[in-house]
């Protein structure tokens, strides 16, 4: 039976975590006693965990069903790189290839592997799971399978078979966006009897969210891409034409970026993903048929240049921002024209009911971008997320301080300009009086602007004292004033389809009164935050990480990631890089603290990244930091043995850099033969030279003159450092030189053995 003490010594040998993250270890709990689960939490909480880890936990395979293709690759990529069997069976796969992983799985040599739905409904596939029944059934995505979310698939509707012919399988349903209607829906289709819920909050608070006026929004656009440069964004738009329009637009402008819609050919779409997963295009336009098998968790931006359709596709596509839990934005450009687009659709829509039900949810939409309280706090209570997170929004909220709200939006961290009301609200107040209190905000603003437009001159609206009378402002600001005279009790708004604006008895009486108004409103541009105040979910946004080494660090994770043909964060993710930036590990202990270095990646890649910090270290004097409080882990001793002097056998990797330098290849050649820049092959020449007394580096020696004035640099600094040296010298003496007659010293000094 598999322990406790077993359970997280898994969690830190396969995955690199030192600790379970909130619900995980209840859930993995629940699942390792036999029961089903149905989980919901918001994307990048860990939801893959709580069946991969009971899945190396327990005998035989662990079945999971996954909706697209580019998703199971992406898992398994990453489950790969931590050393664990995964496979998965899909229709990019030949026949052939997809029997012989039946078979692998058969006879016990996957863990875990995934399946699209369609599979489940092929007699091929039934025979093979009756056959060859799995521990545990994981359903990822599962909104799917209920035709009240925000993507239904009726394909997931055939899942609801897996219970009737294995019932005696347990089950876990994964999802981070769901209702509560969805959630009884999910429930019932799984027949998930007896289930237990675990419900995180759907906060996500390492996401900033704002939203701009869509006025001169290219421009807008495009400084939000420069303040994310070299980063990866996904803008989201309504069209296909538009986002290859856009697309072309912001490389016109310099920027890195492609269109990506259904109507593109398959082989393109697939390549524009892959390009953009691999870190080779930073900035993807796409219709929201793109994002939802993308398990890129370094997504700093998302933008939505078009009003999306419902909250619950908007919270998912933002979702695709800051997985990994670093800082990261998400911006909606919104105009109430997009609302119109929106309803033209709408209201092609047959069934009354289905039709009703896009409506409410494109009404909660326009609701949230209108909004001028708490965005994350709409958003949380649309959820019904009743968690101390939302609890705790309120409270700021309802403080009334400066300080108040959730620190993320624009909303809560803009600072309120107060301006004179009296006159526009006047004006606002009487038109929606001489219109009859029977229209909507857009219709009252068209006539305060002087609009020509048939439905007002057909009404002989045109005609009215109050027709034009404030055109000099935008659409934007009379909207904003009708939010904000709403918000004081001044209008009231009657709810429904079309939304009819009336003015209350409050506002009668500042009519009458002719009383003055002061409003509070937000500056049209908000800068975002970058500290957030409700809590981060990483460690490392706090950590004063060097930039530049980071920057070598990423270099390096692309190399050995294009070596591997897999996305750069199945190597490591941006959290522990940061981590290694910051403590600068440099020996296989102290990087195996690093959180996400588990085993396997130890052994794989650890020696590669130790050697570019230590190289970093030594040219601009820095020293390592201990990771304080992290467990360390218990090594079995190494089997390299000693030479008979007591000095240390060469690595693999130190030997094969010996090998080619004996064979006459020169620092640049085997630097390109092996992958690795020139100077850690200079920095594995050092090590060898100090295993080995006898070997020769004195070609790697420069021009006697230069080793004297280099010689009199060193005597003179007594500090031990490089960088000093190197600063006094400059630009005509190089790291390398500097190192090797450093050494060419040192063996002078050596007594003989």
């Amino acid at each position: 039976m598999t322990t406790e003490t077993d359970i997280l010594s898994i969690l830190k040998t396969r995955f690199g975590f030192d600790q379970f993250l909130p619900l995980q270890e209840d859930i993995v709990s629940n699942v390792m006693s036999g029961n089903d689960s149905l989980v919901l939490m918001p994307t990048g909480a860990g939801k893959s965990l709580c069946y991969q880890l009971p899945a190396l936990c327990r005998d035989g395979y662990t079945m999971v069903v996954s909706p697209l293709i580019a998703l199971m690759k992406d898992q398994v990529d990453a489950l790969r790189a931590n050393g664990i069997a995964a496979a998965f069976v899909n229709s990019t796969l030949s026949p052939e290839e997809n029997e012989q992983i039946l078979t692998s799985t058969a006879n016990g040599e996957i863990k875990i592997l995934y399946v699209a739905p369609e599979r489940i409904a092929t007699g091929r596939f039934r025979n093979f799971l009756k056959a060859q029944p799995p521990s545990l059934i994981a359903i990822d995505e599962a909104h799917c399978i209920s035709e009240w979310g925000h993507d239904f698939r009726p394909d997931y509707r055939n899942l609801k078979n897996l219970r009737q012919n294995l019932p005696d399988i347990s089950l876990i349903a994964l999802t981070a966006t769901a209702t509560e209607e969805v959630r009884r829906d999910i429930a019932e289709q799984l027949q998930l009897v007896d289930s237990k819920w675990f419900v995180s909050s759907f906060n996500r608070p390492n996401l900033a969210y704002s939203v701009r006026p869509k006025q001169r929004a290219f421009d807008s656009l495009v400084g939000l891409l420069n303040k994310h440069k070299n980063e990866s964004a996904i803008i989201y738009c309504f069209s296909r034409k538009e986002t290859e329009n856009l697309a072309y637009d912001l490389a016109q402008q310099g920027f890195s970026a492609a269109p990506y819609h259904a109507g593109l050919e398959t082989s393109l779409r697939r390549e524009t993903q892959e390009r953009f997963i691999k870190d080779e295009v930073e900035i993807i336009v796409a219709t929201i048929a793109f994002g939802m098998g993308i398990d890129k968790p370094d997504v700093r931006l998302v933008v939505h240049y078009n009003l999306s359709k419902s909250l619950e596709g908007y919270y998912q596509e933002t979702g695709r921002a800051g997985r990994d839990g670093l800082p990261s934005e998400c911006v909606l450009f919104y105009t109430y024209g997009d609302r119109v687009k929106q309803d033209f659709f709408i209201n092609q829509i047959e069934d009354p009911t289905e039709r009703e039900h896009a409506s409410d949810k494109l009404s909660a939409m326009v609701e949230y971008s209108e909004l001028r309280t708490c965005r994350r706090r709409y958003m949380l209570s649309y959820f019904g997320d009743e968690s101390p997170v939302n609890a705790a929004v309120a409270r700021s909220n309802d403080a009334n301080e400066e300080s108040a709200g959730c620190g993320g939006c624009d909303v809560c961290v803009s600072v309120k300009e107060e301006f004179d009301a009296t006159e526009i609200s006047q004006k606002i107040l009487s038109t929606i009086i001489r219109t009859g209190e029977r229209f909507g905000a857009k219709h009252v603003v068209d006539v305060l602007r002087g609009s020509r437009a048939k439905r007002i001159r057909e009404l002989e609206h045109d005609q009215l004292s109050v027709h034009g009378i404030a055109a000099d402002l935008t659409d934007d600001e009379l909207k904003e004033t009708v939010g904000l005279l709403q918000d004081e009790g001044f209008i009231t708004i009657t709810p429904g389809e079309y939304r009819t604006l009336a003015v209350s008895s409050l506002g009668r009486t500042f009519l009458n009164n002719r009383d003055t108004l002061t409003l509070s409103r937000m500056p049209m541009a908000i800068e975002q935050p970058t500290n957030l105040s409700l809590g981060d979910s990483s460690d490392s946004n706090n950590l004063d990480f060097d930039p530049n080494l980071f920057a070598e660090l990423r270099l390096l994770r692309k190399q050995i990631a294009d070596e591997r043909n897999v996305p750069a964060y199945v190597i490591f993710g941006d959290v522990p890089l940061r981590e290694m930036a910051y403590y600068m590990p440099n020996s296989l202990d102290s990087f195996s603290a690093i959180s996400g270095v588990g085993t396997n990646k130890l052994n794989k890649f650890g020696e590669r990244f130790i050697e570019t910090i230590v190289d970093y270290c030594k040219q601009h004097d820095l020293s390592p930091r201990e990771k304080i409080g992290a467990p360390r882990r218990k090594r079995r001793k190494s089997s390299r043995k000693a030479t008979a002097n007591g000095r240390p056998t060469l690595s693999r990797s130190l030997n094969e850099t010996k090998r080619l330098f004996t064979e006459g290849f020169s620092v640049d050649e085997i630097a390109t033969e092996r992958g690795y820049a020139s100077k850690t092959i200079v920095s594995h020449l050092e090590k060898i030279a100090h295993a080995e007394p006898d070997f020769n580096l004195e070609q790697l020696l420069p021009a006697p003159d230069k080793i004297e004035i280099i010689q009199n640099a060193l005597k003179a600094d007594d500090s031990g450092y490089l960088s000093p040296v190197k600063e006094k010298l400059g630009d005509d003496f190089s790291y390398e030189e500097i190192r090797m007659v450093r050494l060419h010293m040192e063996r002078e000094l050596e007594p003989a053995e």
